[in-house]
């Protein structure tokens, strides 16, 4: 267990054991998939259990106990670098006394902006055991958005990758400017992370004491439902919550493999699927990047057992040519999330997989879905039992005005089975926690008060999902000015504002809209323009401004802006129209993003679109 001590076989509630004994016997294949189920719950709540009765042990500080139990094992790997769990040990111990010989003490915040490798989860875990606070910044971001995220974390210390020094250098981050040290050498004027006389045996609780549980570890950057980049703050509890809970449902062991090639700063990839192996033993692969093409080699070669997935990367795989490789694996289990329906059964199928765990979570959310059954399409459902553990509702939500339904007394309406609406996740002693943003106003728009009863609290999840008859819950969409592209949310408001700094453009309106066999929503931009609009340069302006998966595919050249009462743009009739050039009259432009252009979009482009002959 990594530390902890074992505990009895129950903890479905602390006054209330529920052994797998007591399951009724029942016969034939859904009874056998329901014990199987119940007793992956079982496995959760186990592992999580003794967390809150040991305050002073988070993963920063559980490395050390992880290197004396498996030693020379190999913990993270990847072609250019391979640690084991001693000397993963050793390099965040070097790093937690490199950040105290820095004056960087418990609370103050250091930036990370590096790519993902092994060395990632080394400095974050070094940092956050000298007490201080990681912020994982995204590497698809720079100039403005990136001075925007920086500046939201209030960092003492911003720790950079060389290939990203310059990026930082470029940027304007006055009043307070930030000191800045590269890792593999000096760049961009900033001097080099050098570890060499910093030692790495264990840190003792004399030199440093250890951070505990409820204090702030990271921060995790997420668009939210509008504006710029968020920073969600992540506590040390949260971290031992997820890897615990997940090496518990996915039953991780030394033997297993994972292969990871999710994001670093984000909290599936660089919490879920690294801390899920490292507290048991296991390891886990670090290609850097997703490539569908060298993908199952990849798995093959590694030997490896799991793999963390989103929904894109599955329909990108499904989609590619036969592969020798494919079916010639040892994978036992692939988790993650966005598997859509339709992808499902012929991933499963072709891909030989005996196992997929499909969940629903959000970085600062106050609860989970989890799909054990594997039942298609499905991002979980709660057992009866957990309902106490995990209380989430689903309320009738206003598409215009934007807001749940209010009843005559003030309170909002439970959907009934197969209505869609917007999840909330209640807040409480006894229920989820939020744990906020940097920015306290931001943290309180999530919230939404006199829910079911005058007083209580709830979080809003931004999304709108369904539940079935059988209590299995169904994404639907997301709410409000994001959509999801790329594995990525994109805020249409961030994206906007942007576009409307271009020379030539009055006025802009971002929204998503469907490509037929494509995960989440395109970006498409409704644009007011004068004489002097260069779409050439436009294009160019938002290649040197936007990160690929939040550049508009589609462009729409308008003579007015709608807008509602309020003022707001009429974005439900763009939606509709989307990109289709019988039901719009006005300029439509596509970005071939092989050619490097934006291209007139015509009946025939948009045919080969809807027809899926168009790669995106």
């Amino acid at each position: 267990m990594g530390g902890f001590p074992p505990i009895p076989n129950s903890l479905c509630r602390a006054d209330a054991p529920f052994p797998l004994s007591e399951i009724p016997a029942k016969q034939g294949k859904s009874a056998r998939k329901g014990k199987s189920a119940l007793k992956d719950w079982v496995r959760a709540l186990e592992a999580t259990a003794p967390i809150a009765k040991h305050p002073a042990v988070t993963l920063s500080s559980l490395i050390d106990d992880l290197a004396g139990q498996f030693g020379d094992a190999p913990a993270l790997l990847s072609d250019a670098q391979r640690l084991s769990y001693r000397e993963l040990a050793e390099r965040a111990n070097q790093y937690a006394r490199w950040a105290m010989a820095h004056s960087i003490r418990a609370g103050d915040v250091v930036c990370l902006l590096m790519p993902d490798c092994p060395e990632y989860l080394a400095v974050w875990l070094g940092i956050t055991r000298a007490g201080g606070v990681v912020a994982l910044l995204n590497t698809n971001l720079s100039g403005e958005v990136l001075a925007h995220a920086i500046g939201v974390a209030k960092p003492v210390g911003i720790i950079s990758g060389t290939a990203f020094a310059g990026a930082i250098a470029a940027i304007d981050m006055r009043p307070a400017v930030p000191k800045c040290w590269v890792l593999g050498g000096a760049a961009a004027g900033f001097p080099d992370l050098d570890l060499r006389s910093y030692a790495g045996h264990r840190i003792d609780p004399a030199e440093c004491r250890p951070p505990l549980l409820g204090d702030r570890a990271l921060c995790i950057y997420t668009s939210g439902t509008t504006g710029l980049p968020k920073a969600a703050n992540v506590s040390h509890y949260r971290i031992m919550q997820w890897c615990y809970w997940f090496a518990g449902i996915m039953d991780t062991g030394p033997a297993d493999r994972m292969y990871n090639c999710l994001p670093l700063q984000h909290s599936v990839g660089g919490i879920v699927a690294v801390g899920a192996l490292l507290v048991r033993g296991g390891s886990v692969v670090l290609p850097g990047r997703f490539s569908a093409s060298r993908f199952w080699d990849d798995i093959v070669r590694w030997d490896c057992t799991l793999f963390q997935y989103i929904g894109e990367l599955c329909r990108y795989l499904v989609n590619s040519k036969p592969h020798p490789s494919e079916a010639a694996h040892r994978i036992r289990l692939c988790a993650g999330n966005g598997l859509a329906g339709d992808v499902w059964r012929p991933f499963q199928e072709r891909f030989k997989l005996p196992r997929i765990l499909e969940f629903y979570a959000a970085t600062e959310g106050s609860f989970s879905l989890y799909n054990v059954e594997g039942e298609p399409g499905a991002i979980g459902r709660i057992p009866s039992f957990l309902t106490h553990r995990f209380p989430v509702a689903l309320v009738r939500f206003d598409v215009e005005a934007g807001e749940p339904v209010r009843a005559d007394d003030g309170l909002c309406i439970r959907c009934a089975p197969d209505e869609t609406g917007e999840a909330l996740g209640k807040l409480g002693d006894s229920a989820g926690r939020f744990e906020g943003y940097t920015d306290a106003q931001a943290s309180e728009r999530k919230l939404l008060r006199d829910v079911f009863a005058a007083g209580d609290a709830w979080f809003r999840t931004g999304d709108l999902m369904r539940r079935d008859e059988r209590g299995f819950f169904y994404f639907m969409d997301r709410i409000g000015d994001t959509f999801r592209w790329k594995g990525e949310n994109v805020s249409t408001t961030e994206v906007a504002a942007v576009i409307a700094t271009c020379p030539g453009v009055c006025e802009a309106v971002v929204y998503g809209v469907k490509i037929p066999g494509a995960d989440g929503r395109a970006g498409m931009a409704a644009i007011l323009a004068d004489a002097s609009l260069d779409v050439a340069q436009f294009r160019q302006y938002l290649t040197a401004r936007l990160p690929d998966y939040a550049r508009p595919l589609f462009l729409r050249i308008r003579t007015e802006i709608e807008t509602t009462a309020t003022f707001k743009p009429k974005k439900q009739e763009l939606m509709a129209q989307a990109y289709d050039p019988v039901l719009v009259s006005e300029p439509l432009f596509f970005d071939d993003r092989q050619r490097g252009t934006l291209v007139p979009l015509d009946a025939a482009l948009h045919a080969s679109i809807v027809a899926g002959t168009v790669r995106f």
